[in-house]
């Protein structure tokens, strides 16, 4: 093909036609542009797909974790709506409600005292933040709304740190220097797993006798009536919002 421009150009120069040259050299020089700029749309359409497929593939990573973090904060919320109601059970006998059955004060108790910090399942938002391709969603609703969620655990955590404190200074203090943890473990156990762990043991009337005197123990179980609700309220906001962010997510994958 070039050799046939070449011979055109050469037999053009050779009749001394210039005008005819002119045009052919100019239309030559079109069609070198012309397929230059097709070739790099072309090239640009193919990264646009590449970018595309990139995307739709963290979009479906992104739900995944989504719904995981979901039964994640459902599991939490009802281990939670569960201690707060152990936490009221325990604040009975601080009112003066005589304690009958000790195993029953015991599982109530350590219910209370084994609370656990929520951990969100976010490891494709942190990819996409961490490696600076968090653009290449073109979403700006689901990228917001992300970050919204982020700030939300944020407070969460805020929350769980101040909680942390107070049923360390008010909770766990106390009963180290009034129970004996071993018992007390060995009790939990037998009673949670139905004798395949622990063993059945009694605690010390005496030992529980001191908790129903210690203040701040009572106002430990207190908190845990105030704080495990308020976490659970900001756990709901974001099971909602991650509700949200997934409705998103399905509208881009449907297109």
């Amino acid at each position: 093909m070039i050799r046939f421009f070449r011979n055109i150009r050469q037999n053009l120069t050779a009749q001394n036609k210039f005008a005819a040259y002119m045009r052919y050299a100019i239309g030559e020089i079109l069609l070198v542009v012309i397929g230059i700029l097709i070739a790099l749309q072309v090239n640009s359409w193919n990264e646009q797909r590449k970018l595309h497929i990139n995307e739709l593939h963290y979009l479906a990573n992104l739900k995944n974790d989504l719904k995981l973090n979901i039964a994640e904060i459902d599991k939490y919320i009802a281990t939670r709506k569960s201690r707060t109601a152990s936490a009221y059970k325990i604040l009975e006998h601080y009112e003066g409600k005589p304690v009958t059955d000790f195993d029953e004060f015991n599982r109530n108790a350590v219910n209370v005292y084994t609370w656990q910090e929520f951990f969100q399942i976010d490891n494709t938002f942190q990819e996409l933040t961490n490696s600076g391709n968090l653009s290449i969603i073109s979403n700006d609703s689901i990228k917001n709304n992300l970050y919204n969620l982020e700030t939300f655990y944020k407070k969460l955590k805020y929350e769980e740190k101040h909680f942390r404190f107070d049923s360390e200074e008010m909770l766990y203090k106390p009963v180290y220097s009034s129970i004996d943890l071993n018992t007390q473990i060995k009790n939990f156990l037998y009673q949670v797993t139905n004798g395949r762990q622990g063993e059945n043991v009694q605690l010390s009337k005496a030992g529980v006798t001191a908790l129903l005197k210690n203040k701040k123990h009572k106002n430990g179980f207190a908190m845990a009536t105030y704080e495990f609700p308020f976490m659970n309220s900001k756990l709901e906001e974001m099971k909602d919002l991650c509700n949200k962010i997934i409705s998103f997510i399905d509208q881009e994958l449907d297109k």
